[in-house]
């Protein structure tokens, strides 16, 4: 197998409705065996939340990272995706998220730390053309100067690899540490000042609406990878996925299979 190129590749664009937590989850793993079986383009999913969210890490424990009574009084549903990394706290309208679901072509005999920082270059490319000055920082983080602007998380499965990153565009940092414990250890003896810098959010730093965050991104990754199709779901996708979140993500033994 060799390596491919971005340009080598069909890029569609999906930026559908907003869905729940658990139907993203489902909606990356059909994506996955879907680009995998050559039954879709590779693709760029920018999601939209329906609801509050915190997101495990496939690996994690959950009681060690959540404190689930907090986020039932919140209202705040907590599910487990199938790539690994740390758990990341969503509210809708603060968070940026998106998918790349690529061949495994495209990252043909890398590490992850050297997948991790190829497939991040044009989200950082985009960071730089609004001023901020962002670099990947291994395993999984971008940041910049002022603090932690994204996480990332990869799963390779068949043919194909699942890179998704979810950036801050503002945060509650307060609602943050009510809900995750490892931020509350963290920064127990330092306060929310400092949750605030640890992550520092797209908004501050740019002064834009989180629309037109996810417009410049869109336009650099065409401008650099080619392509971007404005494709849909399709409705055999979204009837997978649903059934999917229903039998496995959002059940309380997928969500607590570490617990």
């Amino acid at each position: 197998m060799s390596r491919s190129a971005w340009h080598d590749h069909a890029w569609h664009l999906v930026h559908a409705e907003p869905q729940a937590p658990a139907l993203h989850m489902a909606l990356d793993d059909v994506m996955l065996d879907d680009v995998s079986a050559g039954r879709r383009p590779p693709t760029l999913r920018i999601w939209e939340w329906a609801g509050p969210a915190v997101v495990m890490g496939r690996f994690q424990s959950l009681r060690n990272e959540v404190d689930a009574l907090a986020a039932h009084r919140l209202g705040i549903e907590v599910v487990r995706r199938i790539s690994g990394g740390g758990a990341m706290f969503i509210e809708p309208g603060n968070t940026i998220t998106y998918s790349i679901i690529a061949p495994m072509t495209l990252v043909d005999g890398m590490t992850f730390e050297q997948a991790y920082a190829f497939m991040d270059q044009w989200v950082i490319e985009a960071l730089d053309t609004l001023g901020i000055k962002a670099w990947y920082q291994p395993l999984n983080d971008i940041t910049s100067s002022a603090g932690k602007i994204a996480g990332a998380a990869q799963a390779r499965r068949g043919g194909a690899v699942l890179h998704h990153v979810t950036m801050a565009y503002d945060i509650d940092a307060v609602r943050m540490l009510e809900v995750l414990r490892v931020g509350r250890e963290k920064l127990s003896d330092k306060g929310t000042t400092s949750a605030q810098k640890r992550v520092d959010p797209l908004r501050r730093q740019t002064g834009l609406p989180r629309d037109a965050v996810i417009e410049r991104m869109i336009e650099t990754f065409r401008n650099r990878h080619g392509g971007l199709v404005p494709d849909d779901l399709r409705a055999d996708e979204l009837a997978r996925a649903q059934a999917l979140a229903r039998d496995k993500f959002a059940t309380p033994e997928w969500t607590a299979l570490l617990p």
